[in-house]
């Protein structure tokens, strides 16, 4: 099962309005493309996680990284997975902002970093961990 994380900032912010037109959109979008993952949002920053056939992932990771909605979209890692790591979850999804970091199992200040590249590119599996929390919690 092949899955890719990306990072991006959005051009302008979204309302919660917004995020439940672009979860609704993108919940029957994979699920007819049989795409399973993971969305996190946080002060204009996405970090997503998109698991299901290679050439399927990858394209619509092409039409994601062309939407003019964001911009400084960067793939912080590509793997592939004996399953999926989300396998029920067409679009999970977590608005960081809405959380209190200290009530998570588990809390640490991993919790409070921006959903930025800095914060990810020397370790790409950062990514991957902090998704698979909210998967936990979710």
């Amino acid at each position: 099962m092949f899955s890719l994380v990306y990072i991006s900032r959005v051009t302008q912010r979204f309302s919660p309005a917004d995020l439940l037109a672009l979860l609704t959109a993108s919940r029957e979008k994979n699920h007819r493309l049989r795409i399973t993952g993971m969305l996190l949002y946080k002060d204009g920053n996405f970090m997503q996680l998109l698991e299901g056939e290679e050439a399927v992932v990858r394209e619509l990771y092409a039409t994601i990284a062309s939407d003019p909605r964001h911009c400084n979209v960067t793939v912080i890692s590509e793997e592939t997975h004996p399953e999926r790591l989300f396998p029920a979850w067409s679009m999970g999804f977590q608005d960081l902002a809405m959380v209190d970091p200290e009530k998570v199992p588990g809390y640490t200040n991993f919790l409070n970093v921006p959903l930025t590249e800095a914060e990810f590119s020397d370790d790409p599996s950062r990514g991957q961990k902090l998704l698979l929390l909210f998967k936990r919690i979710g």
